[in-house]
């Protein structure tokens, strides 16, 4: 029986995260956002001081077939170190992804685990991520899992300061 692992992004894998990033953005129905590149993916996510970390899912073939043969990047998830003036370090899950044959089988709940472990080992004292609010899926494991919707909670908003903003913004 095939088996999924959760592992550490290596720099070979940009091309199967663009992959899934692209995925993601078109099932989100916004994938005429997407301008990141492989070699972007690369320079901020491999190097002395990355902007980001990824856990990616990988699908193992069967044991006594040949290992390198189907492996195959199935999901992933993204994350960066932020900073709370009240609790101090957090991480922000950006993505995480499964890709639709593979949904169901824990692999989205495990990488969320990954990344508690993750989170727990820094010395965070919480992780955060957004979701689209018709992804009810979604919605559900979250809550499921634990997590604390924000909005019904506290009523946070979030906003976004896109390029042409901030340029203006800094007067440039």
């Amino acid at each position: 029986m095939a088996s999924v692992r959760i592992r550490e992004a290596t720099e070979g894998d940009c091309g199967d995260i663009l992959r899934l990033i692209r995925e993601l953005a078109e099932y989100e129905k916004l994938a005429d956002q997407v301008k990141i590149s492989e070699e972007v993916l690369r320079a901020d996510g491999f190097g002395e001081n990355p902007f980001y970390h990824c856990l990616v899912a990988e699908f193992l073939p069967p044991p006594g077939e040949p290992q390198g043969k189907k492996r195959r990047v199935v999901g992933y998830g993204l994350y960066y170190f932020i900073y709370s003036t009240w609790k101090g370090r957090n991480i922000y899950l950006e993505d995480i992804y499964v890709m639709p044959q593979y949904r169901g089988q824990g692999i989205g709940t495990r990488i969320i685990k990954k990344v508690s472990e993750v989170a727990l080992d820094k010395g965070c004292s919480q992780f955060r991520l957004a979701v689209l609010d018709w992804n009810k899926r979604a919605v559900g494991l979250y809550k499921a899992l634990g997590a604390q919707d924000l909005t019904e909670a506290e009523g946070w908003c979030s906003f976004r300061f896109e390029e042409e903003a901030m340029r203006s913004l800094a007067g440039r």
